[in-house]
């Protein structure tokens, strides 16, 4: 009899135990599989506007749950309630236009019809799919890969992060209630065994993950060591340490305001939320007294109070993980600007509530310029010529998105066109729009999501070359 594990789900706030989750065994994820392969047989056979008709009742009903989403994200991710149920607006924004999109994008490609010829290219869904979420923005992270799968035909075997489980019972729960079948998307809670055997299973086509390099680079070598890699697609996206760049002739009120927010919204747990700031010399101390200035005033706190502005890490171990970056930043030579025990007194050693902080004085060999920090810190460098700040933005192993913040068009897209990313911002920064493709260059992902480009990743291009007359 295979043993059952279970996985401990703490309270970010108290990093006290809130529940236990079973961990499927490698039979019941046999089981699963067999029947996510059941399913794709019927589902891929529904018409596609019919799909379509049920993941527009997915929205409706999932919007109808904001109390109940908000309520999941507080609890096992620790974000402040007064932002908590915004992620259902995120969601919905982003399966509207996957839904607006899918016939046209999983329509034939006709090639030519003559009368002796007809080409064009079918897409055909994969089969069963694994979609491993993330737990920092749990329903997006899952719904940039769930919705374009389930539209093209595939069925899901869904995995969310150990840290908020209930969150996929919750989203798939919904998919049901609106008429997509219960073998169709599956949720599987594993552990980390379990999941190196489903990634692997031959009964799966292809796994999409989101989260960071390290486990990235753990799914890919376990399916690149499975008998059946060959068979098996991926897709990741994997962090970042975003940058920014102020320059002199912008609205430096808006670009403060919008980059601290853009560092600290979700206690910093954000993978295209900006850690790095370069600001021209000409508005580096200006720039430095407003940013202070408005971190002053977050209020650090328990995440159920509406009055808590940044809300603790969701475990303890990131939080070790952002002061151990800072110590290291100290010790060779960085300075921090902001009170900790003056502002934010609530921020302890062992705790996970992490004050937010801009960090300055700091060099490239730091390690909080260049691995991905994940938490409520910003470092600030004074640059003297645009030149300075590409080389700095481009110094990094990651590359999701980069920001600009100007009055000049013609310049943000002269820079833009030399730095190394997935998506280059204009006095904007930490948002996904759908209609582009979510993507990450260098060690920030593989594939994209999102856009009329991404089913891409979930068909497979069948091509068909019809001769219609025999002579």
């Amino acid at each position: 009899m295979t043993k059952v594990t279970t996985t401990v789900v703490l309270s970010p706030a108290t990093q006290q135990p809130l529940f236990e989750i079973p961990c499927a065994t490698s039979n019941e994820i046999d089981t699963a599989v067999q029947q996510a392969q059941e399913g794709f047989n019927s589902w891929r056979q529904v018409p596609i506007s019919e799909r379509v008709d049920i993941i527009k009742k997915f929205c409706s009903l999932f919007e109808q749950k904001k109390e109940k989403v908000g309520e999941t994200i507080v609890s096992q991710m620790g974000r402040p309630v007064r932002y908590a149920a915004g992620e259902v607006n995120g969601v919905l924004e982003r399966a509207n236009y996957m839904i607006s999109v899918a016939e046209e994008s999983l329509a034939d490609e006709v090639i030519e019809i003559t009368d002796n010829f007809k080409r064009y290219l079918r897409k055909e869904p994969l089969g069963p799919v694994v979609i491993i979420a993330a737990w920092n923005y749990p329903y997006l992270t899952m719904v940039n890969n769930v919705v374009p799968a389930l539209l093209a035909g595939n069925s899901v075997l869904l995995k969310q992060s150990p840290q908020t489980p209930k969150c996929a019972d919750l989203f798939v729960e919904t998919f049901h209630e609106a008429g997509v079948p219960k073998q169709v998307i599956q949720v599987m809670h594993t552990d980390d065994k379990g999941a190196d055997y489903l990634v692997q299973h031959p009964g799966i086509h292809y796994v999409s993950f989101t989260g960071s390099i390290a486990i990235g680079k753990v799914i890919r070598k376990a399916v690149g060591n499975s008998e059946h890699s060959l068979s098996i697609g991926l897709g990741m996206e994997l962090g970042g340490k975003d940058p920014a760049y102020v320059l002199p002739d912008c609205d430096l009120d808006f670009a403060v305001e919008n980059i601290i927010d853009g560092a600290f919204f979700n206690t910093g747990q954000c993978c295209c939320s900006i850690e790095r700031c370069y600001v021209h010399v000409d508005v580096y101390e200006e720039f430095l007294q407003k940013a202070t200035a408005i971190t002053q005033n977050y209020k650090l706190g328990d995440p159920n109070d509406p009055e808590t502005t940044i809300g603790p890490m969701a475990h303890v171990r990131f939080a070790d993980k952002v002061r151990a970056q800072l110590s290291e930043a100290v010790l060779k030579g960085a300075k921090l600007l902001v009170q900790t025990d003056r502002y934010f007194p609530k921020d302890k050693d062992g705790t996970t509530y992490v004050a937010p902080q801009i960090v300055v004085d700091v060099t490239h060999d730091m390690s909080i310029m260049q691995e991905e920090t994940f938490g409520p810190i910003l470092a600030v460098v004074p640059v003297k010529s645009d030149q300075e700040a590409i080389k700095f933005m481009n110094d990094s192993k990651y590359g999701l998105t980069a920001s600009i913040w100007t009055k000049d068009v013609d310049k943000a897209i002269e820079i833009g066109n030399q730095i190394e990313c997935g998506t280059f911002f204009m006095n904007r920064c930490d948002y996904i729009d759908p209609a582009l493709a979510w993507v990450g260059a260098k060690e920030s992902g593989l594939g994209f999501s999102l856009s009329k480009h991404g089913f891409d990743q979930f068909i497979r291009p069948k091509s068909y070359h019809l001769r219609l007359k025999q002579q």
